[in-house]
């Protein structure tokens, strides 16, 4: 199975002055097909070293096209090629759409969304709001969207034009450290504080049926205990990161049947596309560093704990993740780990990419 398709850049648009806006035209459109809400993952060669770098879909379902947000990120090699130098007709690679930050859609649904965006989070937040507005007439969605000022607002044009399509549906509420407004509201930085002024003044948590939240990890914790101290409980609340300055979650311990007293190294059977194959483990080495010393084709992203592209499950043995910023509390209770931060504590573990 290809990991990687070819897809073809059709238009790079500027959205503020360090963002863009890519339309993509795969030569597999099946493959392509997405839910509002995923990434995809993109690799290039830089100076000879291949860089993987994740992008949110932010075109809505019903667009008719397939695009990205990619703002440019300080020392970002990806990033700054994407904002100065990709042009139409240019060539890239990218996995097939990624990812759980979304919700099933149904025409019946009257629901109200809230959703919580931190600069270039509004990426994923976009598709979402688009597909919802569009694909349920009856649900309406409220958007706190923080920025540094106004020139940093990432399509705003869209928001407003979203706002006048569908009229007293879609409610945003911009959030910004500088350029103050009279109102203190809407000024400074979304925090648990600012949450519970917002909650107490302009939005009725009760009536809140799913959240969504998408910025900075220390935003999106403190959304998070205010959305909770407020009535919402976990499966109310999705979060999306790709990237994280803060050590993550404790260590969390994945055991599968069987589990054994851990040795020196660690033989692991590593199934992927249907085909197994078992590698001899080094003391300490991850399962996706040693799937990709056996010349497996695993699939990766961030290796940073973030993206969960590189999720499998482990089916016997056990492993420890040093951090783990995408899995669920039920999906490392199911068995599944971040490959690319699991290390095994047995002497044998089985693991699954195709489950």
């Amino acid at each position: 199975m290809a990991r990687f398709h070819p897809l073809t850049v059709t238009a790079v648009e500027k959205t503020i002055r360090d963002a863009v806006c890519v339309t993509l035209e795969p030569e597999d459109p099946a493959a392509f097909a997405f839910r509002p809400g995923q990434y995809l993952t993109f690799r290039r060669d830089f100076d000879g070293e291949e860089l993987r770098r994740s992008y949110s879909i932010c075109a809505g379902i019903d667009d008719g096209r397939l695009q990205v947000g990619i703002k440019r990120v300080e020392g970002g090699a990806f990033s700054t090629w994407a904002n100065e130098a990709l042009r139409p007709g240019d060539r890239l690679e990218a996995m097939p759409p990624m990812g759980s930050f979304h919700t099933p859609l149904d025409a019946a649904n009257a629901r109200h969304i809230l959703g919580f965006a931190g600069g270039s989070g509004i990426t994923p937040l976009l598709s979402i709001v688009k597909s919802v507005l569009a694909r349920e007439p009856r649900s309406r969605v409220t958007l706190v969207y923080a920025n540094r000022g106004v020139n940093t607002i990432m399509f705003r044009e869209e928001l407003e034009d979203l706002k006048n399509l569908h009229l007293g549906r879609l409610n945003v509420i911009h959030v910004l450290e500088q350029d103050a407004t009279e109102i203190e509201l809407f000024t400074g930085r979304v925090d648990e504080a600012k949450c519970e002024a917002l909650f107490r003044h302009w939005i009725d948590p009760a009536d809140v049926d799913l959240a969504f939240i998408c910025g900075p990890e220390p935003m999106m914790l403190g959304i998070a205990r205010s959305l909770r101290a407020h009535g919402l409980d976990d499966a109310q609340i999705r979060f999306e990161l790709f990237a994280s300055g803060q050590p993550g979650r404790l260590k969390a311990p994945v055991a599968g049947c069987g589990a054994a007293a851990g040795g020196a190294g660690t033989e692991a059977r590593i199934t992927l596309d249907g085909a197994t194959r078992t590698v001899r483990m080094e003391p300490g080495q991850t399962l996706l560093d040693a799937a990709l010393a056996g010349d497996l084709d695993a699939p990766y992203a961030c290796k940073a704990g973030v993206c969960s592209t590189c999720r499998c499950k482990v089916i016997e043995g056990a492993a420890e993740m040093a951090a783990n910023h995408a899995l669920e509390d039920y999906e490392v209770a199911r068995g599944y780990v971040l490959s690319c931060q699991a290390v095994p504590t047995t002497d044998r573990i089985v693991v699954d990419y195709d489950q």
